[in-house]
């Protein structure tokens, strides 16, 4: 029975869906909410113009905030909140290296076929990689 888990949560319903099960399958587990905010997303105007990246942050932060907001009110109970930048397959496989994680249980947007090998599968990265058991919701 996992006693802390790392939960990849971007206000989708598929986040919330992984939220719903780890606090339902673990009631007693910590639960931490991570949020990547992916440099990718700016677009090439948003590095390009001086002073926008430091905008597009800010805004990306206020985003997270509202999710870990509705996150904490869908648990019913303290949750923890971490914001990173990066890639998010990497850095939800870094960051549950690197702190006391023993469970990731995050959502699956379910794509198949083409749109999967053009978009690429976040669940499916973390689950090959990542250092310990992933549960993926659909």
């Amino acid at each position: 029975m996992p006693s802390h888990v790392l939960i990849p949560f971007d206000g989708t319903p598929q986040s919330e869906a992984a939220l719903t099960f780890a606090v339902e399958e673990w009631p007693d587990a910590a639960v931490t909410l991570l949020y990547v905010v992916d440099p990718v997303t700016a677009g090439f105007g948003q590095r390009a113009l001086p002073g926008s990246s430091e905008t597009w942050y800010e805004n990306a932060r206020e985003t997270a905030r509202g999710h870990f907001e509705d996150a904490r009110a869908l648990a019913g109970r303290p949750v923890r909140t971490r914001l990173e930048v990066g890639s998010p397959t990497r850095v939800i496989v870094d960051v549950a290296s690197e702190d006391a994680f023993d469970h990731v249980v995050l959502g699956s947007h379910g794509r198949d076929g083409v749109s999967r090998i053009l978009l690429g599968s976040v669940a499916e990265g973390v689950a090959r990689r990542s250092p310990v058991p992933v549960t993926v919701v659909r």
